[in-house]
């Protein structure tokens, strides 16, 4: 076994969740992904949790939604086992990441709808979700497997303590601040208020990556228009310049140059998936390049990503409204060019280079 699975799993377990003897552990993985299970098992074995390994099968999950249509009921059996468990640890590594394409899109709204109050439970305890780096993977990031292999145990190896203090100086700032402005080219030009919510740093704790600070807009302030010029990949496609227009909140227009119908069903799958649920600054360096997995790309240090769809409930401040959707769906903005980053006026990220890092002025 590479060493570096062993490491990523005591990372996982000692710092992302923390787990503890008697502690009643998820453990959802690709069958690719056995051996970061035999490894996360050891670490369970020596500290005395008990470990339940659930694997996660897209062609399953296919074959499924397929076959089910558009009518679905909450499994209320996982619901329940969910209620039991104190911590998930859950992996991506599919061997194929177009399993999904050919699932109809009201198909995946239509369950994402009766998997939320499970979605909602899981959300509720302790979590970890991170990358295993397989095949199938590094072909959509355009690498060699062995190149894939080191970039991912790359990125979730940093030193979190340094990066969580890297990461603080944009925290505390965006914590303060009331506005947000995001400038970036022709096309994006976006303010949105988060007075009274939460900015958080995530060091590697919920995202195996980490590497963002994060909050939740105000619901109903967002206004103005952005370009999101970097695609993403979504139940197996790809989803590629996407543009919104927002008024008092919600996306009052929409439009994408490939799988346009895919971004409509996700903007209609309830009320809360045409507003915005996130605000994410990109802060870790050592993801510098682009590879179609959101769990890396949000978190490149020269981007900002939003999401349509639910709030994290600890963004939100008790005074203000946690958007409530069955989605949560990133898209992210290149801040490298031509952009900036300003709360209440003042810019505190220039082409990429952040207002405490060296050659901010001159960016």
């Amino acid at each position: 076994m590479d060493p570096r699975i062993r490491e990523h799993a005591a990372t996982i377990v000692d710092h992302a969740v923390d787990l503890a003897a008697g502690d009643r552990v998820v453990i959802q993985l690709p069958p690719e992904a056995e051996d970061l299970a035999v490894a996360l098992y050891e670490q369970c074995g020596d500290i005395g949790a008990i470990p339940v390994w659930l694997t996660h099968s897209d062609r399953a999950s296919r074959a499924y939604l397929r076959a089910a249509g558009e009518e679905y009921e909450t499994p209320d059996h996982q619901l329940a086992f969910y209620e039991e468990t104190d911590a998930f640890i859950i992996a991506r590594g599919g061997a194929n990441v177009t399993e999904t394409s050919d699932v109809p899109p009201a198909n995946n709204a239509a369950f994402k709808r009766a998997y939320k109050p499970v979605q909602e439970e899981r959300l509720s305890k302790r979590w970890c979700l991170t990358q295993y780096p397989t095949s199938g993977h590094a072909q959509l990031a355009g690498m060699s497997t062995e190149a894939y292999q080191d970039f991912v145990w790359d990125a979730v190896g940093l030193d979190w303590d340094a990066q969580r203090e890297f990461q603080a100086q944009m925290a505390d700032r965006l914590e303060d601040a009331d506005e947000v402005r995001i400038a970036a080219g022709e096309e994006t030009d976006l303010t949105l208020s988060v007075a009274g919510n939460h900015a958080l740093n995530d060091y590697g704790e919920k995202n195996l990556p980490g590497g963002e600070v994060f909050t939740a807009p105000v619901v109903d302030s967002v206004d103005g228009e952005i370009h999101f010029d970097m695609p993403l990949y979504r139940q197996g496609r790809e989803i590629r310049d996407v543009r919104l227009t927002f008024e008092a909140g919600e996306v009052v227009a929409h439009s994408a140059g490939r799988n346009e119908e895919l971004l409509t069903e996700i903007l209609d799958t309830d009320d809360g998936a045409n507003r915005l649920g996130e605000l994410g600054i990109g802060m870790n360096r050592a993801i510098d390049q682009f590879t179609y997995n959101m769990l890396f790309d949000e978190k490149m240090g020269e981007t900002v990503h939003l999401a349509v769809g639910a709030a994290y409930p600890e963004t939100v401040g008790d005074d203000n409204v946690v958007n409530e959707s069955a989605e949560h769906v990133d898209m992210i903005v290149d801040m490298s060019e031509n952009a900036r980053l300003e709360f209440d006026g003042e810019v505190v990220q220039r082409n990429g280079t952040f207002v405490f890092e060296d050659g901010f002025e001159a960016a």
